[in-house]
């Protein structure tokens, strides 16, 4: 006795036009727009630390202290020095004018109050080193030394992030990069380093999961060398932030969401893949069938937004596919787009 499996009915439909979020994830690494090391540039005992670890601090406020004293007595000879050769170049001077020395003489005196005041600015510059001051608006970071340590020259101190605005850095693949630049309504005529997203909103995922409540300006700084390794280039998107909930080394998602208007979208279900192709069966008006390969422009959890090789009035098998044969005849019920597209998990906006 045969058996025979129940035949299913073959549901049909035709692809709709309607407009599609594109969403595109990257990983992301958050920076400050400054984030600087405060070194030691002299040698000496650290004498005092005015600031607390995570304060905020302005420009110019004095941050840290190394013990002046050997460094202001250097200043103070110094400045000594000077005037003994500012003296001197006068008393030279007035001899000149008498042509009891000659020129070459009066070129030396210069040449001594000249090297004497080079030797007092480099003394009140290193005097002012001993004073570590904020170089701009920012967090003061961890203290890496602690009162009375014997500091070396380069010594680290601190750092000093300014996080009113972060800079968040992406890895973008060649194909990616590619069609942003190819895009009209993505690249700057104006400046080749840089993308700007017109209609896009770009948006940073947190690492539970939230939102960022501020987005990124519309342009998109691009590094000028790809990773030949990775086959990426670094993209860079500006983050306003007002309230510093981000801070200098946090990571993150970036989301970049572009709306496809009027795009032909279709179910996922309703297409086959052989050889690394994705086909779809079509129904014509006499009922035959017959297998067209698509190229897809986007996907979604369960739609596909069709680049190529369909047409909005085209009838597509969406149920009942492994019934279909290239050329067989076959009988079809039709289901309207809409209802089908509304029985989707995710169906687009």
């Amino acid at each position: 006795e045969e058996r025979h499996e129940p035949r299913h009915p073959i549901i049909v439909t035709h692809p709709v036009s309607q407009d599609v979020d594109r969403l595109q994830k990257y990983v992301s690494q958050i920076h400050s727009r400054q984030h600087i090391e405060l070194r030691a540039l002299e040698r000496g005992f650290l004498s005092e630390i005015h600031v607390q670890e995570g304060q905020a601090v302005e420009a110019g406020d004095r941050m840290i202290t190394i013990l002046p004293v050997v460094y202001r007595a250097r200043l103070h000879a110094d400045e000594a020095e000077l005037e003994s050769a500012e003296i001197a170049l006068r008393n030279t001077e007035r001899l000149f004018e008498k042509k009891v020395v000659s020129d070459q003489e009066l070129a030396l005196a210069r040449a001594e109050r000249d090297r004497a005041m080079a030797q007092a600015e480099l003394a009140a510059a290193e005097l002012a080193f001993t004073e570590i001051r904020a170089p701009f608006d920012g967090i003061a970071d961890r203290q890496y030394q602690q009162r009375g340590s014997l500091l070396e020259e380069g010594d680290m101190l601190t750092t000093v992030s300014d996080n009113s605005l972060m800079w968040v850095y992406f890895n973008v693949p060649e194909a990616d990069y590619l069609s942003f630049k190819s895009s009209p309504d993505t690249r700057d005529p104006g400046d080749p380093q840089r993308l700007v997203f017109r209609d896009a909103r770009i948006e940073l995922q947190l690492a539970d999961g939230s939102l960022f409540d501020q987005r990124a300006a519309d342009e998109i700084t691009v590094e000028s060398t790809f990773d030949n390794e990775a086959g990426n280039i670094l993209f860079r998107a500006d983050f306003p932030n007002p309230d510093r909930l981000l801070r200098h080394g946090q990571t993150g998602t970036l989301r970049i969401h572009q709306p496809l208007k009027n795009a032909l979208v279709i179910p996922q279900r309703a297409t086959f893949e052989i050889l690394d192709r994705q086909y779809i069966c079509v129904v014509g008006e006499d009922r035959i069938a017959h297998q067209r390969p698509i190229r897809i422009a986007y996907e979604t959890d369960d739609i596909f937004v069709i680049e190529s090789g369909l047409d909005i009035a085209d009838r597509i098998v969406l149920d009942g596919i492994r019934q279909v044969h290239d050329g067989a005849h076959v009988d079809t019920e039709f289901r309207e787009p809409e209802e089908v597209f509304a029985q989707l998990k995710h169906h687009a906006e």
